[in-house]
């Protein structure tokens, strides 16, 4: 099991599925979203998250036709993101977790729209935009 929280602790969540993938992303809107570079994401199977505490403190806004993202109404942490296109898992924010999810970055989604002064030299595969 996996355990996660927002910075003020008021969302809490438990995973109890294996995670599926992880990935940095380097979109606009994740960086614009989470104030950083890239944002990195494991994607669980959609309905393996369990809120334990706070459900009612999530918040939801639609960046993209057809994708919410969903965050703390009391402290800003970004949570999770599900989209319409994707609707089969969903991308926890891996800053909220609290335990190691066992799974390592496996790729750079979105290098096309990067930060400038971001390099990357991990020898991770990068797609230019979504990987499919």
């Amino acid at each position: 099991m996996v355990r996660g929280s927002c910075l003020c602790g008021g969302v809490k969540y438990e995973i109890e599925a294996a995670p599926l993938f992880m990935y940095h992303c380097h979109c606009a809107v994740c960086r614009a979203a989470s104030g950083a570079s890239c944002v990195t994401n494991v994607a669980y199977p959609a309905g393996a998250v369990n809120f334990t505490a706070g459900a009612d403190l999530l918040a939801a806004y639609e960046s993209s036709p057809g994708k919410n993202r969903y965050f703390c109404s009391r402290c800003g942490s970004p949570i999770y993101s599900h989209g319409q296109s994707t609707k089969e898992f969903i991308s926890i924010r891996s800053g909220t977790l609290r335990d190691d999810p066992g799974i390592r970055p496996s790729y750079h989604a979105y290098v096309a729209s990067k930060a400038p002064w971001v390099d990357i030299d991990d020898g991770l595969p990068q797609f230019p935009q979504a990987r499919r």
